[in-house]
């Protein structure tokens, strides 16, 4: 493989580049994009969960003056695509699940649209509908893959014979909740339809990939790609929520195309993205674990149910995790799936890694208690030396030291014992490992230009808040020898070269290999002296790639966690991070998304829980005042530590995605601090003071 590239300005701690236009607030989001003559668009949802439109009266919406266009799944535009159910908007009568889209008001204004959308009366013929998750139902089906093309069920062994002759067992149910993404910029869209133009539709699209978002909306509409743009610089936040379209671009887009010329601009109201723009989906696990006198794995095994949508699947690979962190002869993991009258679920921060660690980390805690074994040095004794899947070598597996480094930092030799008290406060404290793969995607070209006495790496990639637009500068001036300050990007627009999704914590890796490959071609062909216009692209294939290595970033969580005896408030004083995640390209862009999935992972385990009415199918707290997240007053003492890791075989940067670890295994060593600090062994998520106060002294 190609030798790491020199520092010059990778590792430097150097300020986001969005910084001062964020702050000033000059940065220009989807909804906010400056058009002349603006339309507004606003959604009609079905009000029940499943059956169909028998009729919708228009008349009251359309006599409104201003007013433009009602659309209804009689009256819209049949599109070229419909394989994708979630993006087959306005198509059918069917009625899949509650807030569905069954109808769109285009006006002059954003509070006329959403007079004239509620003065529409949709009249349904309703069946009944089944939304609750249970393990035991007679209808769970085994998927064909999970996310994104996983085995579903693996084995190894024969993991109830272990079972029955271990010296320690865990045989328990954990489940996490429902989580809705939630970021702080709502999913919006400017559209813009000019049947006439060179690109006839031009979206300024809040996205995690302007690439994906055309190829899915011109399939959708049967255009091609070329007639379509997408454009979007800045992303108020994703969490993925917006790594693949919902089904609000597809109407923004509609409504457009109902009103050539002018530009609608459509963003979805809080409530409405509990509905329309994917979810977490709830599950639940059930763990064995199996291990000898000196506290060695013997079996480990994890078995998940969970649910997706009845008109269009999604499986959240929970269980994969399970199959490499640890060492054991005998291995299962399998994944079952409930198909409900739903929303949608897809994609949230860590699919997979965030629910699959879980329960395998509260489970090994709790093997750790029944042996008698300090739960650090259970995990130290199970690292595997190979990927217990495959049999591959580790690219580097640097848990133990984030272990070891860890337990130094945060003081865990000396921690309390079991169901301390100070005071009116029961302390305890807690461990969990922390695990994600390194990926690099399969499509991204760059392109470097000498422009003006500068150096120009345009790609299409998308910044939502991770540092994009500091770091692939950086990776730049690496590769073609320059000073930083002498480079400029330009991402987020389909007009420059293609990039992959940011998702998946594979963003800089994909795209940091594109530019290093064009500028390093840049470099070769030009020298030190381009002239102007001289340019050179390239794109990932031409990087080097190692398959021969497991390459995963890896770390570990310490919790202190204090609940208070008489009435269970719970408070976290100080959680702590220790991560190997190769080469810290950026240090101050990196320990934000160590410290942001950190303090995500802490929400998860304390906070976050959509509250699902089976009644009439919906989430109950459908908005931020009651759709508890974690805040900064909610940790006293917040730490990220990163450990210098070299990693020659994952890209020619040597670094590993950084944006989804922070938030594995947070829950589960928050969840073990408040049982080593009350008794109390939570397995159902959140832990909320009405699961402790029965047990309290």
């Amino acid at each position: 493989m190609t030798d790491l590239l020199e520092p010059r300005a990778m590792g430097r701690d150097l300020v986001r580049r969005d910084g001062v236009a964020k702050v000033r607030g000059t940065a220009t989001y989807a909804y906010e994009t400056p058009v002349e003559r603006p339309a507004y668009a606003h959604p009609v949802q079905a009000t029940i969960a499943r059956g169909r439109v028998t009729a919708v009266d228009t008349s009251a919406a359309e006599t409104l003056d201003g007013v433009l266009a009602v659309l209804t799944p009689s009256t819209a535009e049949r599109l070229a695509s419909t394989d994708d159910a979630e993006l087959a908007v306005l198509q059918s009568d069917q009625v899949a699940f509650r807030g569905q889209l069954v109808g769109v008001v285009v006006a002059e204004t954003s509070e006329l649209a959403r007079q004239a959308a509620d003065a529409v009366r949709v009249t349904y013929a309703e069946q009944p509908h089944d939304s609750v998750l249970s393990p035991d139902r007679d209808d769970l089906y085994k998927p064909d893959k999970v996310n994104p093309a996983f085995e579903t069920d693996t084995a190894e062994g024969d993991v109830a014979a272990a079972m029955a002759t271990a010296h320690a067992t865990v045989e328990q149910t954990y489940t996490t909740a429902m989580y809705h993404n939630n970021p702080l910029e709502p999913h919006a869209t400017t559209a813009l339809w000019e049947p006439d133009a060179d690109v006839p539709l031009t979206l300024w699209d809040s996205t995690q990939g302007v690439h994906p978002a055309r190829a899915a909306v011109a399939e959708v509409f049967g255009l091609e790609e070329e007639q379509l743009r997408v454009v979007c610089p800045y992303v108020g936040g994703g969490f993925g929520s917006k790594g693949t379209p919902h089904a609000n671009v597809v109407l923004a887009a509609m409504a457009a195309r109902a009103v050539p010329g002018r530009p609608v601009k459509l963003a979805l109201t809080r409530q409405q993205m509990f509905f329309l723009a994917g979810y977490r989906t709830p599950t639940i696990q059930r763990m064995q674990l199996a291990a000898d006198r000196t506290g060695r794995l013997q079996a480990i095994a994890i078995d998940v149910v969970e649910q997706t949508s009845r008109i269009k699947e999604f499986a959240e690979q929970t269980g994969v995790p399970t199959r490499m962190m640890y060492a054991a002869p005998n291995r299962r993991t399998t994944h079952r799936l409930a198909a409900l009258d739903v929303p949608v679920p897809s994609w949230m921060r860590a699919p997979g890694e965030c629910p699959g660690m879980f329960g395998p980390e509260v489970a090994l805690d709790e093997l750790a208690e029944s042996l008698g074994i300090d739960p650090v040095e259970l995990r130290v004794r199970n690292d595997p030396e190979v990927d217990p899947e495959t049999g591959k070598p580790w690219s580097s597996r640097h848990l133990v030291e984030c272990l070891r480094r860890g337990a130094e930092l945060f003081g865990w030799a000396d921690r309390p014992p079991a169901r301390h008290r100070e005071g009116e406060w029961l302390v305890g404290t807690g461990v969990a490992s922390s695990v994600y793969p390194t990926m690099r995607q399969a499509q991204s070209t760059a392109r470097v230009r000498y422009e003006d006495g500068r150096y120009v790496a345009e790609i299409g990639s998308a910044d939502l808040g991770t540092g994009a637009w500091t770091v692939l500068p950086q990776i730049a001036a690496d590769a073609l020898g320059v000073d930083v300050d002498d480079v400029e990007v330009r991402i987020g627009d389909t007009r420059y070269p293609i990039a992959s999704v940011a998702g998946g914590s594979s963003g800089t890796n994909t795209w940091g290999s594109a530019i290093t490959v064009a500028a390093r071609a840049f470099r070769e062909k030009f020298g030190g002296s381009p002239a102007d216009g001289d340019e050179v692209t390239g794109d990932v294939d031409q990087a080097d790639q190692d398959d021969e290595h497991a390459a995963y970033a890896f770390g570990a969580q310490f919790a202190e966690v204090r609940v208070h005896a008489d009435t269970g408030e719970i408070r976290v004083p100080r959680l702590y991070g220790v991560f190997a995640a190769g080469r810290i390209l950026n240090p101050r862009t990196a320990r934000s998304q160590f410290l942001g999935g950190m303090t995500m992972g802490m929400s998860m385990a304390l906070h976050e829980t959509s509250v699902w009415d089976q009644r009439i199918g919906q989430v109950a707290n459908h908005d931020l005042a009651e759709y508890h997240v974690t805040a900064n007053a909610d940790v006293g003492d917040l730490q990220a530590h990163l450990l210098d890791e070299h990693d020659p075989y994952v890209n020619v940067m040597g670094s590993k995605g950084i944006g989804e670890i922070g938030i594995t295994g947070t829950a589960a060593a928050v969840a073990n601090a408040v049982h080593r600090a009350t008794g109390v062994r939570v397995r159902d998520l959140p832990v909320t003071l009405d699961k402790l106060l029965a047990a309290l002294p």
